[in-house]
């Protein structure tokens, strides 16, 4: 027909989506499986370098407990020969503390089973502390004086030789002090809090039951009784006459005793030696060189391990609050 338009055959869409494109039904698989590899891939890798951290902590701690437990505890510096051996007691003198019985007992039989010791000295700055770790070292030096008499002991006073620190310098032979070092303080006591009177006013009752008449001896929260007022007192009048049997039996005539000698006062080095508690001035490196006549000066002194300190210190947190709600009171040389 004249006029009509030649129209090419019209094209049908498939518009039937049951049936997948292969190609492209093959892509996907592959683009998944792609990402799965790299999934995995990370995955190991990350798990390997988990295990080579672990295995380095791991290494690193065994190295740790391997080199602190061979590792000597006490040492002395590497310098042998002649020498005068220094033991240091810094701080409190208490179980657990740098300056236990424990630590300063080993550190002197160290010192003094070295056969080139000429003699200790036992260097003191504390304020006191516990009268039953006092009473050991006392007794610990007393010993070791016996067993090596060839190799004499001194204490010398730095700042503070107070207390329990001077329950321990009165065993050596002499003690040597500066002028302004603080000496004595030769007494007992026992603190602790009342709360008594403000519990009464915040209306607060304390609810202690017990099995035993003084099983609530010296609660902070309860009124104190005069019978274990007394008897509390009693304990410290004891222990005073262990601390200046101490005293008498270490300075002998040496001591100037009136009535001030054994009231707890703390003294001056000038005042100490004019009252016999101390013998002259000086300190370590005069000691060592002028008493001693051998001026190498080898430190004899705890070195705490890895284990020793983890221990301590878990020890600490988890019986440290239960040690003070037991203890409500503390006995003190100072």
């Amino acid at each position: 027909m004249l006029g009509s338009e030649m129209r090419p055959p019209a094209v049908r869409k498939d518009t039937d989506t049951t049936m997948a494109d292969p190609a492209s039904e093959a892509g996907a698989s592959a683009w998944e499986r792609r990402v799965l590899e790299r999934l995995v891939l990370e995955t190991v890798r990350e798990r390997r370098r988990a295990r080579r951290w672990s295995i380095f902590f791991r290494l690193l701690l065994l190295a740790l407990i391997v080199g602190a437990v061979l590792s000597s505890r006490w040492s002395a510096s590497e310098q042998r020969g002649p020498h005068t051996a220094v033991v240091r007691l810094d701080g409190e003198i208490a179980a657990g503390a740098s300056a236990s019985a424990d630590n300063i007992n080993a550190a002197l039989r160290d010192a003094f089973k070295d056969p080139d010791t000429r003699a200790v000295i036992l260097r003191i700055n504390s304020p006191g502390g516990s009268p039953v770790q006092a009473s050991q070292i006392n007794d610990e030096i007393g010993r070791l004086r016996q067993r090596y008499p060839k190799v004499p002991i001194y204490a010398v006073c730095d700042d503070l030789c107070a207390s329990a620190a001077y329950y321990a310098a009165v065993a050596t032979e002499r003690i040597y002090v500066s002028p302004a070092s603080m000496v004595g303080s030769i007494g007992v006591l026992m603190d602790g809090f009342g709360f008594t009177g403000l519990m009464d006013k915040l209306g607060v009752s304390r609810r202690l039951l017990t099995a035993g008449a003084n099983k609530g001896f010296l609660d902070p929260f309860s009124p104190m009784p005069d019978a274990q007022k007394a008897y509390a007192q009693a304990m410290l009048e004891q222990i005073h006459q262990q601390f200046i049997a101490a005293v008498e039996k270490g300075r002998g005539s040496r001591l100037k005793v009136d009535s001030q000698t054994f009231s707890g006062l703390v003294w001056t080095g000038q005042q100490a030696v004019a009252r016999g508690l101390a013998d002259a001035y000086g300190d370590t490196d005069q000691v060592a060189r002028q008493v001693v006549h051998e001026d190498t000066i080898v430190t004899y002194s705890h070195r705490e391990n890895v284990v020793d300190r983890l221990a301590r210190r878990l020890g600490a947190a988890f019986g440290g609050g239960a040690a003070q709600a037991l203890l409500p009171a503390d006995w003190q040389l100072r």
